[in-house]
């Protein structure tokens, strides 16, 4: 049995790896360190009832829990999702994002090396898993390499880039045995409703304002999250150490064209009645500051050396995720209910 140390797994990304990743693999066990914030769920991972997986409610900046997991656990791998990731929140408290996102990732990369030299486990790994945004924005054309360089934006992507820079140099001063995956902007299944398409979504069944930022021209790369979770196992299990490996949709779209797509998708599932599409619902507010224009990922190295490619398309995926939220509305309802205000989207 294979023993996994999956951070955040609560999350949005993290729990759909979790279930993959144990119906994927029988010989996986599962031990899941959350702190349970606002963007962590218990409900994301309600389904899972088996005995290769378990929770502990903590903190990866808490030394000493780390330390009692590593002493306790001859873990296999690290899979380091837990991060604080809304950029709108970076931009009014970055603190959290900082003492997460650096200290936190520093705190297990201790620990992982700590318990690396002492195992001599020589098929131990910490993958760390990051984000795009590290890259900074690019033009109308080219696309982020693995070797691009950093030039973040926010607080968040600076935090983010800061805690790469330290799990590279762990691997290059300890010989700690590191990968690094730089994704896209994900959607799917269980994403928290402060993101662009789950907001959207959720707004229109509302039948509330769907606030886009400037003129809706900025343009991301969509992943479908399952697709995701599919090249982090790959990496996981075939990445060469010591490699970054860049993950992307291939679907490059603007986000006016993205909120469009999900209305025209639900004047088909749920009509609105008197031929009135949800397309009235849009009305554009005040950019946010230091937003990026467009992001695009190459991930032709993951292809080409581990063989990964996305499954779904955009249209595919959009619809998948548009039905589950449909499917799901006490998942988000019970969010809506308690902690979320919608902050900084033109909905206060």
């Amino acid at each position: 049995m294979k023993t996994i140390l999956v951070t955040g797994g609560c999350g949005f990304i993290g729990s759909n790896f979790i279930q993959n990743v144990l119906q994927k693999d029988s010989s996986i066990y599962i031990i899941n360190l959350d702190k349970l914030t606002y963007a962590g769920n218990l409900m994301n991972l309600s389904s899972i009832s088996n005995k290769r997986y378990a929770l502990v409610n903590g903190d990866i900046c808490d030394k000493g829990l780390v330390e009692s997991l590593f002493n306790k656990y001859n873990f296999q791998s690290v899979v380091h999702f837990a991060a604080e990731s809304h950029v709108d929140r970076s931009i009014d408290g970055p603190s959290d994002f900082i003492q997460t996102n650096i200290v936190g990732t520093l705190n297990l990369l201790e620990h992982s090396k700590k318990f690396y030299l002492k195992s001599k486990n020589k098929n131990f790994k910490f993958l760390h898993v990051s984000t795009d945004e590290v890259y900074g924005s690019l033009g109308i054309s080219g696309k982020f390499l693995e070797n691009s360089p950093y030039a973040p934006s926010s607080p968040y992507s600076a935090s983010k880039a800061g805690s790469d820079h330290l799990v590279r140099a762990w691997n290059k001063t300890y010989d700690l045995p590191v990968l690094i995956t730089n994704c896209s902007n994900n959607y799917g299944p269980y994403q928290f409703p402060e993101k662009l398409i789950p907001l959207m979504i959720i707004n229109a069944l509302n039948n509330k304002s769907l606030p886009v930022y400037g003129k809706g021209h900025n343009v991301r790369d969509w992943l479908y999250v399952l697709d995701h979770c599919d090249a982090i196992y790959t990496v996981l299990e075939r990445g060469e150490v010591g490699q970054t490996y860049n993950v992307g949709g291939n679907n490059e779209i603007k986000n006016i064209d993205v909120i469009e797509a999900i209305c025209d998708i639900l004047d088909h599932l749920i009509p609105k009645g008197s031929s009135e599409s949800y397309k009235k619902l849009i009305h554009f507010v005040k950019d946010r500051p230091g937003h990026d224009f467009r992001y695009a990922i190459d991930a032709s190295k993951l292809n080409s050396k581990l063989g990964w490619s996305p499954k779904e398309s955009f249209e595919s995926g959009l619809k998948k995720t548009i039905q589950w939220y449909i499917n799901n509305k006490i998942w988000w309802k019970a969010i809506l209910d308690n902690t979320y205000r919608q902050e900084r989207l033109g909905v206060m």
